[in-house]
């Protein structure tokens, strides 16, 4: 028997006894935005906006995802920099002076990355003999991707509906009174970017600029940090936005103060963009595309439907990614928090209030992000996704190497969003390209480097303006080996040979090639990294001094031993590549090893040192728990209870993104409890702004993640421990609720992926599996780890019980489901 009823916003329903939250989900608020991190975003991947929901002033913030500062890397930035290395390599082998090989290594250093812009504002502007508005509301919709905002005043409602289109290129903005001809209302731009207002027709206007050539880094003291034009006439993209309105009735009016509006009923406002960004290594300026041409095309299309047909075409687009994935968890009696508008249900939460609708809203919040700032053909997903305000945004909004570029995208395979992730492999094709060249400038080794920063240019050298930056930061050398491992787990995820051989290998193969020369032999024969960083944090030598530079980091070795292993499996996959693989096998079994320190934690550096900060932020040495799979309580118990050691050492505290990368460590240590505790310190309301490296950590009222400031890639790391904590295939075997803490009684989760290309729905009830489904998406055999037996219908298998639970292994055909029963123990 099935009820339905509601609880304030949410519809709620029973079924065998089960509560569940209906996939509808919205972030509503009974009051307007005051701050950005109030606002709502929107985005198609290219187009976003952020949606303040004013009354009587509504202010449409927007960006469009290619318009950088900039233009092509510039190579030979700095001829010293292999003397420096061999001056850094015997400070540090010769004579252990790790100051001295920190001031060698600070002059191995390029140029800083770009910046990502914002492109303007819109203002609608209305005027009310009283302003005073009643039965206010705003929400934005995550399941159909659209914002309203709907307000009463004088008798009268107005209501705006705000999609991103991505099937149309153009974000649309419904404006609507319930009374006719009651609609009077001025539009009026505005762009911190240097730009003209041109008139089109009586409701057309057009804005163009050009983007500046480079803008310091707002970490930078700089009394000029902009830099206007290039000389060269390369560097410094041209932009061009149009504002179009439609409407059947009422005078529409366009000047360069704007657009008015009298007397109308129903308004659409079309606003489309673009730019002359023609590839990251194409100047922008003199071998650009015609941005003119482009937002003409998009603009003209569009207008010739209405607002019905555009909806049905953003939905029918949205829907198929949106749609794959559903989760749900039992709802508590008396669940009145989840009836609150979103802040206030924040700030309940933040106080204790059990509410797991709000954790599942938010990781279908993060999915919805995901599908809003990368699209298959665009660029991608930033530190701040699409979404920025800034004209020097923090840390320039670029592609951080290290860490956050690399979290935006841990959810794409496992969510189900597969698609999403191509923009971000693309780029790692360009990032080879330069990284080619800053490999074989920098270090005179083959293959391709890339270090901290990167941008929409494919950024490859170690940053810092020529010795300016602090190379714990700086001159960390292991992204391109990070960044292969993306494209291994998108061949493991969807099993596409063809992406295998053509682009992922090669690149992977590149990556190794690197490491491969970059590698020296310690005094003990170990291969080892120098100099070697453990990103942005410090350690204190033997002889009490603080120092970043030294050998064979954790972080790095554990990262070259993932990439070793995946390029091994890679081979075999291929059945190619014989002599390489022999090679890297060798190459691997000679890696310094994983060390466990005196305090039982695993070994941060070289050496068992003490941390100048034993609370901080990055936990880089425990990349071989996630998202490597070098350490593993099942495989590796002995450092899987030294990076628990490590995790207890650090502290549940940190900023926004490290919050979320320790939900996905507990995780994968099977800890779903203290997973579940983490998941709710990133749901922790703050209000902060200002740069907080320790203990600032949260959500801010939009559901942003908060570093603080603003980061989207807490949004995403915490969806992906969310789906760790449900699902694992990391070791070969497909993992159900592997991390399932007490406070998720009873829930059901469909859609997730699974490496092999499997498709997962797993349902449970009192902590314990009730029933799976595995749809096989190429015929892989298959093994499934339980904690109790099943039955697999039509399926000869047996599950075998070993130490962790049983294990359930059978051949599959593709294109096939199968339904696993648990059985009685």
């Amino acid at each position: 028997m099935i009820k339905i009823f509601f609880i304030g916003n949410i519809l709620l329903f029973t079924i065998a006894g089960g509560l569940f939250a209906q996939e509808a989900e919205k972030l509503w608020y009974k009051k307007p935005a005051k701050v950005w991190t109030e606002a709502l975003p929107v985005g198609n991947g290219r187009l976003g906006a952020m949606i303040f929901g004013g009354v009587a002033e509504e202010l449409i913030q927007l960006n469009e995802a290619t318009l950088w500062t900039g233009g092509p890397v510039r190579i030979n930035v700095n001829p010293k920099a292999y003397d420096n290395l061999l001056l850094a390599r015997e400070a540090l082998f010769k004579d252990e002076d790790y100051a001295k090989a920190y001031g060698y290594t600070k002059n191995m250093q390029g140029y800083y990355s770009e910046s990502y812009l914002p492109l303007g504002d819109l203002v609608i502007s209305q005027h009310f003999k009283d302003t005073a508005a009643s039965s206010y509301y705003r929400d934005l919709n995550i399941t159909d991707a659209i914002a309203t905002t709907r307000f009463t005043i004088d008798g009268i409602t107005f209501t705006r509906q705000v999609i991103s289109s991505a099937p149309d290129q153009v974000i649309v903005v419904r404006f609507t009174a319930d009374k006719q001809r009651m609609l009077n209302f001025k539009i009026t731009t505005k762009s911190l970017l240097k730009y003209q207002q041109t008139v089109i027709s009586n409701s057309e206007i057009a804005m163009k600029g050009k983007a500046a050539s480079h803008i310091e880094p707002s970490y930078v003291r700089s009394d000029n940090p902009v830099t206007q034009d290039d000389a060269t006439g390369c560097r410094g993209m041209r932009f061009e936005w149009r504002l179009k309105l439609s409407s059947k009735e009422g005078i529409v009016n366009a000047d360069t103060s704007g657009i008015t509006v009298k007397n109308a009923t129903d308004v659409l406002i079309f606003f489309t963009a673009a730019t002359s960004f023609n590839g990251f290594d194409k100047c922008p300026d003199s071998e650009g595309k015609d941005e003119n041409k482009l937002v003409k095309q998009y603009l003209a299309a569009a207008v010739k439907k209405n607002w019905q047909l555009l909806l049905n075409n953003h939905l029918t687009d949205y829907h198929r990614y949106f749609n794959r994935v559903s989760f749900k968890l039992s709802i508590p009696p008396n669940n009145k928090n989840a009836a609150l508008p979103t802040d206030e249900r924040l700030v309940g939460y933040t106080e204790g209030a059990k509410d797991p609708s709000l954790e599942t809203m938010y990781f279908q919040y993060g999915r919805y992000l995901l599908l809003s700032s990368s699209r298959p053909g665009g660029v991608p997903a930033n530190l701040q996704g699409i979404w920025n305000k800034e004209l020097r945004p923090p840390w320039s909004a670029n592609y951080t190497t290290n860490i956050n570029v690399q979290m935006n995208y841990w959810p794409a395979e496992p969510t189900n969003l597969s698609e999403l992730h191509l923009p971000f492999l693309d780029y790692i094709s360009n990032a080879a390209a330069t990284g080619k060249v800053t490999s074989k400038e920098f270090y005179h080794t083959k293959g391709w480097a890339v270090h901290h920063n990167s941008d929409i240019w494919a950024l490859s050298n170690p940053v810092g303006d020529i010795g300016k930056g602090d190379p714990m930061w700086a001159n960390w050398t292991m992204g391109s080996p990070w960044l292969s491992q993306h494209l291994w787990t998108h061949y493991e995820f969807t099993k596409d040979k063809e992406f295998l051989k053509k682009k992922a290998y090669p690149l992977m193969k590149g990556a190794a090639e690197f490491c491969i020369d970059f590698l020296v032999e310690d005094k003990n024969g170990y291969l080892v990294t120098a100099p070697s960083f453990s990103p942005e944090n410090n350690f204190i030598d033997d002889k009490g001094k603080r120092g970043s530079a030294s050998i064979a980091t954790t972080m790095d070795m554990s990262i070259i031993w993932d990439l070793f292993t995946n390029l091994i499996e890679a081979s075999k996959e291929l059945n190619e590549d014989v002599d390489f693989r022999n090679l890297i096998i060798a190459k691997k079994n000679k890696l310094y090893p994983l060390h466990i320190g005196k305090k039982g934690n695993l070994q941060e550096w070289y050496k068992d040192w003490e941390d100048v900060d034993p609370h901080h932020r990055h936990v880089s040495h425990l990349f071989g728990l996630y998202p490597g799979r070098q350490i593993a309580p099942i495989t590796t118990p002995a450092f899987a209870a030294a990076s628990k050691k490590t995790l207890e050492l650090r502290g549940d505290d940190g900023t926004g993104w490290s919050l979320a990368w320790k939900i996905n460590f507990w995780a994968r240590l099977l800890d779903g409890n203290h997973a579940y505790n983490m998941i709710r310190k990133l749901l922790h309301i703050t209000g902060q702004t200002g740069t907080n490296y320790a203990n600032g950590g949260g959500s801010y009222a939009n559901l942003f993640d908060a570093h603080p400031p603003f980061q989207i890639d807490g949004n995403f790391g915490g969806i992906s421990g969310m789906a760790e904590m449900l699902l694992q295939s990391h070791l070969g075997e497909i993992h159900l609720l592997p991390a399932l803490p007490d406070s998720w009684k009873e829930g059901t989760i469909k859609g997730l992926k699974a490496r092999g290309n499997f498709e997962v729905a797993i349902s449970w009830k009192d902590h314990l599996l009730t029933g799976a489904t595995i749809i096989s998406g190429s015929g892989e055999p298959v093994k499934i780890r339980t904690s109790v037996p099943v039955n697999v219908t039509g399926v000869n298998a047996r599950s075998v019980k070993d130490a962790h639970g049983y294990v359930t292994s059978f051949n599959t055909l593709k294109g096939k489901l199968y339904k696993l029963i648990t059985m009685k123990n």
